[in-house]
């Protein structure tokens, strides 16, 4: 089976995968304790299903949680999986010398011991509903023996790392920088062998590329088909759509730290009268109806809608050119002449976006962008790169303003990682800066009850404060419609992870094209 992917994955090492393909590679290569369930409950250990482990006790205090690992369980190496490395993964992630970028959302672990050698006890620090949920879902786990004499502040760029070698149902065969990705079924796997024999991730950034590739039968899966794209899937005879949830927002980010220094605040979004100005410019659902018709979905603030703790009605800040216009004039952003671009004690208004040249939603939204910014004397500078230079600039917060889809988690504690003071890089991807006690005590408040309706209340309570403080402008909740071969037989597509049954897709014997015969070898196709 052949992906087609924009861009290639930054890494596969788990503690710091953070883009799509890394973390669909991530998936594949290593495993969980155990798998959470397709309902995304992140409540207790309901609906969660044994993986690594393969069942679990918990303490009468609920303190800890003995984990058994599965005594079948290999590595790619042959060696076994051990208690040992449960306890080694759990060093890994919170070690800062590493600079694992779930570390904020683990920080609710006390610790981790070994019982006997297959079996991990893991300590929290209290009750928490969540507390299940954060160790297995965020921690995946480890081999200590290739790992523990790589120093941890090298592990990041260390030759092992690239190399993939976990204990999931597929092993990578080859990783051609730039170029492709391949992974081949483990066929010993104590968790059952991969049911595709190979999957390739084929690098094509150009959007119509890659449709392309799919509509001529170069490729067997692209995960979203441009909305305007549709019409010429659902019209191929060897292709279908097939629509999906998912828990995606996308929104313009302001980068509130100066690129050059990150000690001082950004000289434009730094001010949080600008930010709110430039975000009353926009004509939001103008922008909408222009880059998707009648496919779009409005954001409603900084979270997808289709998480349990949405709340779609929230107000946002208005449509208000003149207001805007007001705003700027308060916070010292003024014309010198009509139409000229505004400046400050002689510095214009003037800044970059950035945004990846593979996504033809955030392409057309910048183009809108800069001419309705235009209007209030703002000039934008359209950086349009390709997604992994886009993924770097992310990283070392090298941008003053970036389009970014971003997908959270489908627990509050998601939000500490992205948004919270403790989820500035390079411990989390906060890659906004933003930062604001108030709402940090928010969320804790909401990780840490076990009343739902409570918790909804007080993340209405975050969303709004960080709406107020606009440290991005909500766009647009994707739609996802994912163009696949009919020959192509998926199974749940997971909202927070199309790929997560990917072991389980399959392509019947009398349905195979000459490519699926090749077997486990690693020919081109």
């Amino acid at each position: 089976m052949v992906i087609s992917v924009p861009a290639d994955a930054a890494t596969i090492f788990p503690p710091y995968t953070f883009e799509q393909v890394g973390r669909a590679l991530q998936d594949q290569l290593y495993d969980r304790l155990a798998d959470i369930g397709d309902d995304l409950n992140t409540i207790g250990d309901k609906g969660f299903t044994p993986h690594l482990a393969d069942k679990w006790d918990w303490s009468r205090d609920s303190l800890s949680v003995a984990f058994h690992i599965n005594p079948r369980a290999r590595w790619h190496d042959g060696q076994p999986v051990r208690a040992n490395d449960v306890r080694f993964s759990y060093g890994i992630f919170t070690d800062p010398k590493v600079g694992a970028n779930v570390s904020s959302e683990i920080s609710t672990v006390d610790s981790v011991s070994v019982h006997d050698s297959l079996t991990a006890v893991v300590w929290f620090k209290q009750r928490r509903p969540e507390a299940f949920y954060d160790f297995v879902y965020q921690i995946y786990i480890l081999p200590e023996h290739l790992l523990k004499d790589i120093p941890p502040d090298q592990l990041r760029t260390s030759d092992i790392t690239r190399k993939g070698i976990g204990s999931g149902r597929f092993r990578l065969a080859r990783w051609d920088a730039g170029r492709r990705l391949e992974i081949v079924a483990d066929t010993g796997n104590y968790f059952g062998r991969a049911k595709l024999d190979r999957v390739v991730w084929s690098i094509v950034p150009d959007a119509s590329a890659a449709l392309a590739q799919l509509l001529g039968g170069q490729a067997d899966y692209l995960e979203i088909v441009p909305a305007d794209q549709v019409h010429l899937v659902d019209s191929s005879k060897a292709d279908r759509t097939l629509s999906y949830g998912n828990v995606q927002y996308a929104f313009l980010g302001f980068n509130l730290v100066d690129p050059k220094n990150s000690a001082r605040p950004h000289p434009i979004f730094g001010d949080r009268q600008v930010r709110r100005a430039l975000s009353m410019a926009l004509d939001r659902k103008a922008m909408l109806q222009n880059v998707f018709g009648s496919l779009g979905r409005l954001s409603h603030g900084p979270f997808p809608r289709s998480i349990s703790f949405a709340d779609t009605t929230l107000p946002l800040l208005p449509y208000d050119v003149n207001a805007a216009k007001a705003l700027l004039d308060s916070a010292g952003w003024r014309e010198p002449s009509a139409g000229a671009v505004r400046q400050k004690n002689g510095v214009p208004l003037r800044f970059s976006l950035t945004l990846p040249v593979s996504s033809r939603p955030r392409v057309a939204y910048s183009v809108l962008i800069q001419e309705q910014l235009r209007h209030v004397g703002a000039e934008v500078d359209l950086d349009q790169l390709q997604m992994n230079v886009v993924g770097k600039k992310m990283l070392d917060r090298s941008f003053d303003a970036m389009l970014i889809g971003e997908s959270t988690d489908p627990s509050p504690s998601g939000y500490k990682q992205q948004w919270g003071s403790s989820g500035v890089p390079p411990a989390g991807q906060n890659y906004t800066g933003y930062s604001n006690p108030t709402y940090d005590a928010l969320l804790d408040s909401a990780v840490a009850t076990f009343d739902i309706s409570k918790q909804r209340a007080l993340m209405r309570r975050a969303f709004q404060l960080q709406i107020d403080d606009a440290p991005g402008i909500w766009l647009y909740d994707p739609t996802t419609i994912a163009g696949l071969q009919k020959r192509i037989h998926p199974t749940v597509l997971r909202a927070d992870s199309w790929s997560a049954h990917l072991a389980d897709w399959t392509i019947p014997p009398n349905e195979r094209i000459d490519r699926d015969r090749v077997g486990l070898g690693t020919r081109t196709p």
